[in-house]
């Protein structure tokens, strides 16, 4: 079994009153902790005091994570991902941008609002000697730019993933009526690992701003190929009264091998 999590944990340095990171960062872990994932994919993580809290709390994992670049303080955001030390072992690891010249850090195309990264790597599961590839992203918020990012990661799976197993975790800023979700799944090269247990979809919100049901929004997923078996698969809405871990709920996901 494979235990997956998608978390955006929002930046440290928002503004957000009684749900300031520094009020919420243990609630966040807590999480995290509760599920026990092997494979982490978190967005909106600062390469600041707010990862140094996370690698701090997480020793078990492998942190990686690039800076996005560009302009002014968020240059400093990160889409890491984290894997079990116990569970994996790295064979390769990488990062491209979002964008006409993905191999330009800190490059931007389609009218986006920032530079936006795709963190991968390449691991060998340690129990079964199988190779996965797991990728982890935040799409950009602009339409026009979320479109292009969806094909720019396209078309990057369809060159590294034709036949091996993928993993692809992220906040994509898109719905499930999108292009973007069609881009991304249609085919049946990748499935949404939420659908899989629930088909008729029904709530599936992640984003919810610190609790505001007019804000609420399916734009965390787990996508996975088919060499998966999705054995369960929610969204996790703890909270305590007005205190939120973050402004999304995390996503999950259980995966066993096809036979």
């Amino acid at each position: 079994m494979i235990r997956v999590m998608s978390f955006n944990i929002r930046y440290g340095l928002a503004d957000d009153g009684d749900n300031h990171w520094n009020r919420r960062k243990h609630f966040a872990l807590d999480r995290i902790r509760a599920f026990g994932p092997d494979l982490l994919g978190l967005q909106e993580c600062r390469d600041d005091g707010q990862a140094e809290f996370v690698r701090a709390c997480l020793p078990e994992y492998h942190f990686w994570g690039v800076h996005r670049q560009g302009p002014g303080d968020t240059a400093l955001e990160m889409a890491p991902l984290l894997f079990r030390r116990s569970a994996f072992t790295l064979l390769d690891s990488g990062c491209f941008w979002l964008s006409e010249s993905p191999d330009d850090p800190g490059s931007m195309s389609w009218g986006s609002n920032y530079p936006r990264t795709v963190s991968w790597v390449r691991l060998a599961c340690r129990g079964t000697g199988k190779t996965l590839l797991y990728a982890n992203t935040h799409f950009d918020y602009e339409p026009s730019a979320i479109d292009g990012d969806a094909r720019c990661l396209r078309q990057w799976l369809d060159r590294h993933c034709r036949e091996m197993p993928c993993i692809v975790t992220g906040d994509f800023n898109a719905d499930k009526r999108s292009d973007a979700y069609r881009l991304l799944t249609d085919g049946g090269n990748l499935l949404d690992a939420l659908r899989q247990v629930a088909p008729q979809g029904g709530n599936e919100s992640t984003f919810h701003a610190f609790g505001r049901p007019e804000e609420q929004a399916a734009i965390d997923w787990i996508l996975v190929s088919s060499h998966f078996r999705v054995t369960e698969a929610r969204i996790d809405r703890s909270c305590h009264g007005h205190l939120f871990p973050s402004d999304h709920y995390p996503i999950t996901a259980v995966l066993d091998w096809q036979r």
